[in-house]
């Protein structure tokens, strides 16, 4: 069966069928199937947190896609080789060789995942009081600029706050605002761009070629660094393959190769695309001064610099994996997944970001639910509905992610409230999508009774995983 799928910028139908897996299945994990007096018992038990269920209780465990991806045979059998010496390992030398391959960076850094980058580099890079200027900060980049005492601004495109029209990058940085901004506070104010590929916070949308290259031209002209937060790279190449005019025939490694020619650095989660369960990555273009700083701060956080808190056979699998992740059969049918799932629910009329992102689709929950108002979250409010209904976990990318506002203390409001459906790589079938999809059509259903939720606890900084909820009686 397929599904049809509006595709206004092609003036047509675009039929979206599965795309068969490119793999075959060698060993399973069995799931524990619930009833929903026990999902309610689990919710509560875990304060209304989707972050404290045991996964033994989740059926369907859509909260990330970072780490919890299953690997190749070829990466297991890489980590039967890898080099577990403290210092100098061989795993290094290929990491160092892999990463001036595919993105022509001469030095780089591993470390344990992508927080951890983001650690290590940007205390050299911000200073307390400048402001850090990204298309969309996600929530651990958030954090960590918050904790260095700077500002995170945001300047996405307004076409990413319109979830119900196709545009074909959603997540480009608005130039014109970007560079208005700049003058506005004065260049030496601003410490740091970030370029988020795919952009998450927007709703895994990609960001155009063009709009990187246009970006770095700013940075340029008023001298700031400008950074690659790149945890969902290959997928990006591949929207960007897809979609921009120029690149349909361009190998999805030289669309990587010249979307990072335009940045200083990158951080990277390589628990998404680099399809690994932990690991994570800082490469360099150019700057020996910058990566001596970063090895500086490695050794007393992350460790050595040659092993920067990984094993070294995972080190083997994430050289195996950056290759994988680039193949393009293996992201026709990735993306290909996501966009199933959106043809699903186009065709049922539930709202989501359109079109789907790389990684996940995300739940429009402020369209879905407009009756809950922004602070009592109709974003977990949804993610919660869906664990009581299936057992399908799921998280909140809207004002719940969001932490109180540091000068005022009060309640932010996010610019869009998302329930992520974020999809594991290579982990889950159609059925498995399916049955997601019938959960969503049986609470669109019963939209209006859904309730939202309060905080009862909650830390200072990234409280979404650890604050406690109530639902409001």
């Amino acid at each position: 069966m397929c599904y049809a799928l509006i595709n206004k910028s092609q003036g047509g139908i675009k039929v979206i069928k599965y795309v068969a897996e490119p793999f075959k299945i060698k060993m399973v994990e069995p799931l524990k199937i619930t009833t929903r007096p026990e999902r309610e018992e689990k919710l509560k038990e875990a304060n209304y947190n989707l972050f404290g269920l045991d996964s033994d209780d989740v059926y369907i465990d859509l909260l990330t896609d970072s780490g919890t991806g299953a690997m190749s045979d070829a990466q297991w059998g890489g980590m039967m080789t890898g080099d577990e010496s403290y210092a100098g390992a061989r795993g290094y030398k290929r990491l160092q060789n892999t990463v001036k391959d595919i993105f022509n960076y001469k030095y780089c850094q591993p470390v344990h995942q992508g927080r951890a980058a983001e650690q290590v580099l940007l205390p050299s890079l911000l200073k307390k009081g400048q402001k850090c200027i990204s298309n969309m900060h996600f929530d651990t980049t958030r954090g960590h600029v918050g904790l260095l005492g700077a500002r995170p601004v945001d300047i996405v495109v307004p076409e990413a706050k319109d979830t119900q029209t196709y545009v074909a990058f959603k997540g480009n940085m608005d130039i014109e605002r970007l560079e208005a901004y700049i003058n506005e506070v004065r260049a030496e104010e601003v410490g740091l761009i970030i370029m988020t590929i795919t952009n998450n916070s927007a709703g895994g949308q990609p960001v155009s070629m063009a709009n990187i290259r246009a970006t770095k031209e700013i940075a340029d002209k008023y001298g700031i660094t400008m950074i690659i937060d790149a945890a969902r790279y290959a997928e990006n190449a591949y929207f960007i393959k897809q979609r921009e005019e120029g690149y349909a025939d361009v190998e999805i490694i030289d669309i990587v190769r010249e979307m990072f020619s335009y940045a200083d650095a990158f951080t990277m989660s390589a628990k998404k695309d680099a399809i690994v369960n932990m690991g994570g990555l800082i490469g360099i273009r150019e700057s020996e001064e910058l990566f001596t700083k970063v090895k500086g701060l490695t050794i007393p956080y992350e460790g050595f610099v040659t092993y920067g808190g990984l094993a070294g056979r995972d080190i083997e699998a994430l050289c195996i994996g950056l290759y994988e992740g680039l193949d393009k059969n293996f992201l026709r049918y990735r993306i290909g997944q996501v966009e199933y799932i959106g043809a699903k629910l186009k065709e049922a009329g539930i709202p989501f970001q359109y079109p789907v992102g790389g990684h996940a689709v995300f739940l429009d929950a402020k369209a879905l639910l407009p009756h809950i108002p922004y602070f009592q979250f109709p974003g977990h409010a949804l993610a919660c509905e869906l664990y009581l209904e299936a057992g399908i976990r799921s998280c909140d990318i809207g004002s719940y992610l969001l932490d109180l506002d540091p000068e005022t203390a009060e309640q932010q409001e996010a610019e869009m409230e998302f329930t992520r459906l974020a999809i594991p790589r290579r982990v889950y079938t159609q059925a498995h999508f399916d049955v997601v999809v019938e959960a969503l059509i049986n609470i669109k259903k019963r939209a209006s009774e859904i309730k939202g939720y309060e905080i009862l606890w909650q830390p200072p900084v990234l409280r979404h995983f650890t604050a406690k909820l109530r639902p409001i009686e």
